[in-house]
């Protein structure tokens, strides 16, 4: 009976299968240690590999075009990197835990996106970030996995009793840009796993660090891919304290995981351009607008001359232009009552364009406005109504306007849909609060997945002392406002289930012969840490078999025992418990049974007595529900 590997994918060796497939030749091995700590493991031969994907003869390293700084290699690196962890259940924080589809991740985002990797792989219609800009004042998340806890404090000298795993990044730092890159470039690596070939990724940023983001994105999606780069007019007044320019933007950089897949959703049209269509001359087919029938692409049949109801002869188009349309094709036109020749009939022609005809909505553009997407202040008033401070130090200044993400949402996901957006800096909660709000205007099913580090404030609230604390209350809110709503769907998903990035339920029981005694041995027979429960294997198990983290969770009591069914048994069947008898095993292989799939069943691998005991578990289940994948942990 294989075990399940409770840790996070293996990266590296994925990447390595992925080029085997494609370059064999490049495959070698390489030997690490000495003695009786020798590993051979499989590599790659770089060399033969930068052979493979040029058309000359490669004698050393080349140069090309790229971005590059102090640390790339590492934070590239860092991306692959294992990870002893998992995601932990806060059932008591949560809000409709058993039922909600929208998830809230307690944690350094880093760890989250590796965790979330095979679970949520190719599976994000929407990433939407705000990452900390890098101007000095902000922090950035320091990620050395090399050193302890109490090193790094020691090394940083930052660290308070209640801090999170944060490093300043002044201007005097020498590595001032280097520092926020190698921060961003694992973080958005890893992203990218996790958008469907249609999905699409907008991230937030300012005038420090565009060019630079602009570049690894290109780099990590493929220029091919980028899509846009959007102008946000973050302010509404010119301030007058600025020494050169007053900046009044920010920027949104658009970038596909496929461009060829995605195209973004027709925006509603506003009532200003509602107002343009009008219907003067009482059309059956409804309010229309005119449109100059002139253009200035060379047409060799769009010179002719026409002659207006008033009897009024135009030679022909105005000098330079050319008539839309053949001589033909405008007197079918004008028979049909499609060409307009003003209130008198004296008119140059023009093309009627019906409100009814002219596609639904209207194409975005890069410039948006803060009448539309809402500015600073907006976002400020917003952030004040939902979470009540009492330390003014606390409220934080760099929020963005639930408008603006509202955009974002309206142009990159499907409300027919149960489509998945990830804001994996999540703050205060923007994100999440835009995607209950647009759901309850348009009917949406949408579910969110926002990740945020319990960052420390300045001076704890009553109610909550992290950046978290102020996300999880703004949502709170915002989503019993929404209940109070009259004529709001029932099926509305106001609730999430928050989980909390800690260390592995396991211990680690290898000892090597010279380390271990006899009186040990009993207490190492168990590799569970005593301080877990039921539901935080159960989550360790989603994570290592790749199932979604919001998949519908219910408890049932098979003979005397507890058992978790994931999507009513679909997904998975587990029982964690200490020991086990054969009659649970066979109720639940008849269970297992009932999947069209054949199901999957994970135990705890000390609740079997002997290894006679679980021989007999196998051959039951190769009885009763031999489809069935059956682990341990």
């Amino acid at each position: 009976m294989e075990k399940l590997r409770m840790t996070s994918p293996d990266l590296t060796a994925a990447n390595i299968d992925k080029i085997a497939e494609l370059f064999p030749n490049v495959i070698t091995e390489t030997v690490e240690g000495e003695g009786e700590d020798k590993v051979v493991k499989r590599t790659i031969d770089f060399d033969a590999l930068r052979q493979e994907l040029s058309d000359h003869v490669v004698e050393g390293p080349q140069e090309r075009y790229q971005l590059n700084w102090p640390g790339k290699r590492e934070a590239a690196a860092t991306a692959n990197k294992l990870i002893d962890k998992t995601l932990r259940p806060v059932r008591g924080r949560s809000v409709d835990f058993d039922t909600t589809q929208n998830v809230v991740i307690d944690g350094d985002n880093l760890d989250a996106l590796k965790l979330l990797q095979e679970s949520y792989l190719g599976k994000v219609k929407l990433i939407y970030i705000d990452p900390p800009y890098n101007t000095g004042g902000d922090f950035i998340y320091d990620d050395d996995y090399v050193e302890s806890v109490e090193d790094f404090e020691r090394r940083s000298g930052i660290r308070d009793d209640e801090g999170g795993r944060l490093v300043a990044n002044a201007e005097s730092n020498g590595r001032f840009h280097s520092d926020w890159l190698s921060m961003m470039y694992p973080r958005l690596k890893l992203a990218r796993n996790l958008l469907r070939e249609d999905g699409v990724a907008f991230i937030s940023i300012d005038d420090h660090e565009v060019d630079s983001l602009r570049k690894i994105c290109a780099e990590i999606f493929g220029e091919k891919n980028f899509i846009a780069q959007i102008i946000w007019q973050k302010v509404y007044a010119p301030k007058s304290t600025a020494q050169w320019f007053s900046e009044d933007h920010d920027y949104v950089l658009v970038f596909a995981r496929n461009k060829m897949n995605w195209r973004p959703r027709a925006l509603p049209r506003t009532p200003e351009m509602k107002a343009r269509y009008k219907n003067p001359d009482g059309d059956p087919r409804g309010p229309w607008k005119a449109a100059d029938m002139s253009a200035r692409n060379p047409y060799k049949a769009g010179v002719y001359p026409v002659t207006t109801p008033s009897g009024r002869l135009i030679p022909g188009p105005p000098r330079g232009t050319y008539w839309r349309f053949s001589e033909p094709k405008f007197k079918e036109m004008d028979a049909d009552n499609r060409i307009w020749w003003g209130k008198d009939g004296d008119n140059s022609p023009a093309v009627k364009r019906f409100l009814s005809e002219v596609a639904e909505g209207r194409t975005p553009q890069t410039l948006w406005t803060y009448q539309e997407v809402g500015h600073t202040q907006d976002a400020k008033k917003t952030l004040l109504k939902y979470v009540p401070f009492e330390h003014t130090e606390n409220v934080l200044n760099s929020v963005k306007p639930v408008e603006l993400l509202q955009r974002i949402l309206q142009l990159g996901t499907d409300p027919n849909s149960d489509d998945i957006v990830l804001d994996f800096f999540s703050g205060s909660g923007t994100t999440a609060h835009a995607v209950l709000k647009q759901n309850a205007e348009d009917g949406g099913k949408r579910r969110f997945v926002a990740v945020q580090m319990h960052e420390p404030l300045p001076t704890p609230e009553p109610d909550f002392d992290s950046i978290l604390g102020i996300g999880l209350t703004r949502i709170d809110n915002v989503a019993q406002e929404l209940r109070e709503k009259p004529m709001l769907t029932d099926e509305l998903d106001l609730g999430y289930r928050l989980l909390k990035v800690d260390s592995t339920n396991l211990t680690d029981v290898l000892r090597t012969p010279d380390a271990t005694v006899q009186s040990a041995l009993t207490g190492l027979a168990d590799s569970i840490k005593p301080s877990r429960t039921s539901e935080d294997l159960l989550f360790q198990v989603l994570l290592d078999w790749g199932l979604e983290l919001a998949l519908p969770i219910s408890v049932e009591h098979v003979e005397g025992h507890e058992v978790h069914l994931v999507e009513e048994g679909l997904a998975l069947i587990a029982c964690f418990e200490p020991a086990i008898t054969l009659d649970l095993v066979r109720a639940m292989a008849q269970r297992a049974a009932e999947q069209p799939e054949g199901g999957r069943v994970v135990f705890r691998d000390s609740a079997f007595a002997s290894d006679d005991a679980r021989i007999n578990v196998e051959q039951i289940f190769r009885e009763i529900a031999p489809s069935t994948e059956v682990k341990t942990i």
